[in-house]
């Protein structure tokens, strides 16, 4: 017990239990082990969060832009001091590799805050002129922002919104998801360490029911943004739209990578593997559906199954570690419900279907399942259009890019998708087909972040990014004085 962190709630600059005093157990996803115990918070921990943003956010928007920015500036310095702290715990709380961890949690974090407080330093308000009169562009804050954060990506997601936040002048009142709260309470403390105002930031711990609705109902948060499932985004869309808060929903995906018969097998297998794979698929934007062109079907399965057998699955610690385990043994379950699906639905598990072979004694009670590829079923089976959100792959043939595209458009979803062929003409009009928020041609996950990430149909609503962020953690007022 004795290697129990036990984390608190930071409202009003301050470091507080639950109101309740109830407790939520947090599990390491590699062994099972009982890692952290935090706040079960309820609505009046919400409603302390609530009433000390509302009490900062007069001096914090009275701020110009380029002194928030500048904020923005000073915790990136001191969250790029603990980079290698993120990584420990970020890896600890998820079961991804340490390596995933450093080069993508970590890193990403400390990148955003630079990133955005660039973008207010750039930003300049629009000027439209009339012949007799002009018109002035004003951002002004939105208010009390309330930002949930779900477990796959914490720090690297709650950064994604934190920074445009508080760019914009709002406060903030931040949820992260209960399994893997760590790294929120490290970025709190590098908050509290850099002297930002008391009340600009707060966060508070807890699950859905309990804190995140009472976040999304409160009468006095202007607006909310989410990440997380699907489900889940349609009860925050319910919750919020009574209020007419501003809303930005970051929802699940069942992504297509296709397979052109002109793609350069070799030398793009990697990354292919890697958009299938990334954080053991719990990414959102993973590519769980492989279409790979009937000409090349056979090599190129027999190119994928190699690449896919030689991943080191196996302890986060390790630096050869590729692929972690899941995040939670009933998540766990739900993946592996889906491959005795696939199977009842016709599917040929070609590898994986269960955990791993070989995992060392200390993981036995870890949440593992080792990577699986799934051919055979339909392209309209369950398993082919609903989110696994694992380490899960069907595979797909096809004739041509108008049948690519038509399979690729058969499910609910549409949030990203990549194209890997030579012809990146051809590869470029097909992506113009897709219904995707998003599309990558002859990469994956390859990111600037000044533009729009969001998804279409049941992948969300809105769009952040660059700009997107800047417009919808403000509100746009034009003044027009005639001359």
């Amino acid at each position: 017990m004795s290697d129990i962190t036990e984390l608190s709630n930071f409202i009003n600059g301050e470091w507080r239990p639950a109101n309740c005093d109830h407790w939520i157990e947090d599990y390491s996803p590699a062994n099972g082990a009982h890692i952290a115990s935090i706040p079960c918070s309820s609505s009046e921990d919400i409603d302390a969060a609530v009433e000390a943003a509302l009490n900062a956010g007069e001096d914090w928007g009275y701020l110009s832009i380029a002194e928030r920015a500048g904020w923005l500036e000073k915790i990136a310095d001191a969250l790029e001091n603990r980079a290698e702290e993120v990584a420990q715990l970020e890896s600890l709380d998820t079961g991804k590799p340490i390596s995933l961890a450093r080069s993508v949690d970590a890193a990403r974090s400390v990148a955003n805050f630079r990133f955005f407080a660039e973008q207010g330093r750039e930003f300049e308000s629009e000027i439209f002129e009339m012949s007799d009169a002009t018109n002035r562009v004003v951002y002004k804050p939105v208010g009390v922002a309330g930002l949930i954060t779900p477990w796959n990506l914490p720090l690297y997601l709650l950064s994604w919104k934190v920074a445009p936040a508080l760019l914009m002048g709002n406060t903030v009142v931040a949820k992260p998801s209960e399994m893997t709260p760590m790294t929120a309470s490290l970025l709190a403390e590098v908050i509290e360490d850099v002297g930002l105002p008391t009340g600009v930031f707060n966060l508070v711990h807890g699950n859905g029911r309990d804190a995140g609705a009472p976040l999304t109902s409160h009468p006095d948060v202007n607006l909310i943004s989410f990440t997380g499932g699907t489900a889940t985004g349609r009860e925050v869309a319910k919750s919020a739209s009574s209020g007419f808060k501003k809303l930005s929903l970051e929802l699940g995906g069942k992504n297509a990578t296709i397979i052109r018969e002109d793609v350069d097998i070799e030398n793009m297998m990697s990354s292919i593997v890697r958009a299938s794979f990334l954080n053991q698929g719990q990414v959102c934007l993973c590519g769980s559906r492989i279409l790979i062109h009937e000409s090349i079907y056979d090599s190129f399965i027999e190119a994928f199954l190699e690449a896919v057998s030689n991943m080191v699955v196996g302890d986060p610690a390790d630096e050869e570690t590729e692929l972690g385990a899941l995040i939670s043994a009933e998540h766990r379950d739900k993946v592996l419900s889906y491959i005795d699906l696939a199977e009842e639905e016709g599917g040929s598990i070609l590898c994986g279907g269960g955990a791993p072979v070989g995992i060392p004694q200390a993981f036995e009670g870890g949440y593992w399942v080792s990577p699986t590829v799934i051919d055979g079923l339909a392209p309209d089976s369950r398993c082919s259009t609903e989110e696994i959100f694992g380490p899960v792959v069907t595979l797909h043939p096809f004739s041509d890019d108008e049948e690519a595209i038509e399979i690729a458009n058969m499910t609910d979803y549409g949030l990203a998708g990549s194209i890997w062929t030579a012809d990146v003409e051809a590869g470029s009009e097909m992506a113009e087909q897709i219904d995707s928020g998003m599309i990558w041609v002859n990469c994956w996950l390859h990111r600037d972040l000044r533009v729009p990430f969001g998804g279409v149909k049941n992948s969300g609503v809105g769009r952040e990014g660059g700009r997107w962020s800047l417009g919808f953690f403000s509100e746009a007022i034009n003044i027009c004085v005639k001359h």
